[in-house]
């Protein structure tokens, strides 16, 4: 009844206010803003969406087909701008900064499809952020996942109010895309990647509705990079979320800069840990190319006409920063690119932590109560929204460096026998690299070795990943012709140093793509064992010394044959000196 209530006071309100800006028989309003912003349209309003804006505004919207889908669908972008620049290639020759905005990466979580049309038609109709079309491209990608939208369903988002139907989280083959920046296994991903490469946006917007609790602000506003990334861009990232949180608070928001989660799943008294994303995510992944990433999250609980029109205002304030700062962000990433090509030889944050410094904070929640469930065993968290009351809570915000290599001189060296898909993937993301033209016997290089590995226990985005533990070493090794060497000066060496590092947390080995490399698949018979071992013991008293300190020292050690027989295994001419051994080399050298 609550809900019903308040969906039908916000439809009033919204269908009220929106009568004047744009009637009713308009092609250029979407089903959401007819209804009141109670439904969301199908697939097919957007290809219908998108042609009508390119045919009220021939000179300022192309329309455009950028993939397909696995399911066939078309996957649209409309380039919005009065610049005259309407392709990635007009765009770069007149140096126009471009935004893209992107709904619907959880199709679900479709307030960006709806928000987006409408702040679009406003500044087209320079009714919202007059004049900032002429200093930008609004690249406009209503949905991201297309055949996840068409999965259309009444209970699809049963902790989100409104609207009445709506798309699935994850794609036709069920991946979730904002887990797929790095690894881009998804056709999707790969289509998004090589729209991002053809017209280099500024700024990328992700667009989301939150889950989790009941509480009273409505919007998050997250931006990279702030935590980590190039230093100077840092400073600028959060002068974007500022400006735009300070938008928000102008017209009744009350924005957060960190992703409102509990710390303690479902316990209000817990507090809140903000974080650095991984690459995985897209305000993780995008500091790598030294441009600015921002996460928008609606709160779930919110109904539909309020969160369609926070999102309104929200991609309305970026079209505004954009036309403001736009030039002078422009500048500050090419210098952020001239400093990636000095990268060389300096420490690299692969991974960052929240420090254990707390704050503590007057959250605007709800009365609740934490009551012992007969259903489920555990404690269960009911809200009164009817009680606006202020939490005192922790937050933890500190975020630093926690894992850092240094980064090679020369670059990263890719065998032979892993160049085609590893150079496919590098493609992909836009890093340049190039193929080794002679053989050399033996090159100088740094090898990493695993000293300890660790499988995922179960699937993750359909792989089993992997982490590993060791250090780079020195050595010689042959490099035959046709091996990739990926240069660690250019533009994109941070995201290079992401994916080809074996310890970065999504990196290509930690996705699982050089599991082979770390699976042993030679063995020696143990009675063969038995009798190398042997021996080994006669011939060397040191090893025997050290097999009987083992012994001794590590009960694990000692309690299993299996490990007892690969202590001489390992030391017997016939071991794989390949196992745990990774692939890619790094190289002083440049090629």
């Amino acid at each position: 009844m609550i809900r019903s209530a308040i969906l039908l006071a916000f439809a009033a309100t919204a269908t009220s206010a929106m009568a004047a800006a744009a009637p009713a028989a308009s092609p250029l309003t979407t089903i959401s803003e007819r209804s009141g912003f109670l439904n969301t349209g199908r697939y097919d309003e957007v290809i219908s969406l998108c042609a009508q804006f390119q045919k009220a505004y021939p000179k300022q919207v192309r329309c455009f087909e950028f993939g397909r889908t696995p399911e066939g669908r078309p996957m649209l972008a409309l380039a919005v701008s009065r610049t005259g620049a309407l392709t990635a290639e007009q765009a770069k020759k007149k140096g126009v900064p471009v935004l893209l905005v992107q709904g619907g990466i959880h199709a679900g979580e479709i307030d960006g499809k709806d928000a987006g049309f409408l702040a679009l038609r406003e500044a087209l109709e320079n009714k919202a952020a007059p004049g900032a079309l002429d200093k930008q491209v609004l690249l406009f990608v209503p949905v991201f996942n297309v055949d996840g939208h068409e999965r259309f369903g009444k209970n699809n988002r049963p902790n989100q109010r409104g609207p009445v139907e709506m798309g699935w989280r994850t794609t036709a083959q069920n991946y979730n895309l904002n887990r797929d920046y790095v690894k881009a296994d998804a056709p999707e991903m790969q289509a998004m990647l090589a729209l991002v490469n053809a017209w280099d946006p500024l700024a990328y917007v992700d667009l989301h509705v939150t889950d989790g609790a009941k509480f009273q602000p409505d919007i998050s506003i997250q931006v990279e990079p702030v935590h980590g990334g190039d230093e100077a861009l840092k400073v600028a990232g959060a002068a974007l979320q500022t400006n735009v949180m300070a938008d928000l608070k102008a017209q009744g928001s009350d924005p957060r800069q960190f992703y409102i989660s509990f710390a303690k799943e479902d316990d209000p008294a817990s507090g809140f840990v903000d974080s650095m994303s991984t690459p995985r995510f897209s305000t993780g992944y995008f500091p790598m190319r030294n441009r600015f990433a921002m996460l928008v999250e609606t709160h779930s609980w919110k109904d539909y006409p309020t969160r369609v029109r926070i999102t309104r205002n929200t991609i309305v304030s970026l079209l505004s920063q954009v036309a403001q700062h736009g030039k002078e962000w422009q500048k500050l990433v090419q210098e952020a690119d001239a400093r990636a090509l000095t990268l060389g030889g300096s420490d690299f944050p692969l991974s960052y932590r929240t420090t254990f410094n707390t704050k503590t904070i007057e959250f605007p929640g709800y009365e609740y109560t934490r009551e012992h469930s007969e259903i489920s065993g555990g404690l269960w968290t009911r809200y009164d929204e009817t009680k606006p009351q202020i939490w005192t809570v922790p937050l933890r915000d500190e975020i630093v460096p926690d894992l850092r290599v240094k980064a090679p001189l020369g670059g990263y060296i890719v065998p032979v026998a892993e160049a085609g898909w590893v150079g496919a993937k590098l493609k992909q993301h836009g890093i340049s690299f190039k193929v080794i033209a002679a053989d050399q016997m033996s090159a100088e290089v740094e090898t990493f070795r695993a000293s300890k590995t660790k499988f995922g226990v179960q699937s993750f985005e359909g792989r089993q990943s992997l982490a590993v533990e060791g250090d780079w070493a020195r050595e010689r090794r042959a490099v035959a012709k046709g091996a990739l060497f990926v240069p660690i000066a250019q533009p994109k060496a941070r995201l290079v140093m992401t994916m080809l590092e074996p310890r970065g947390a999504d990196g290509l080995l930690a996705w699982g793509e050089f599991n082979n490399a770390f699976e042993r698949k030679e063995y020696m018979e143990d009675y063969v064992a038995e009798e190398v071992a042997r021996e080994q013991l006669e011939a060397n008293p040191a090893l025997r010394e050290e097999f009987r300190k083992k012994l001794d020292t590590d009960a694990e050690f000692n309690k299993s044959p299996q490990k007892r027989l690969e202590f001489f295994a390992k030391r017997h001419a016939s071991w794989d000196e390949r196992f745990n051994l990774y692939p890619v080399m790094r190289t002083a050298q440049k090629y």
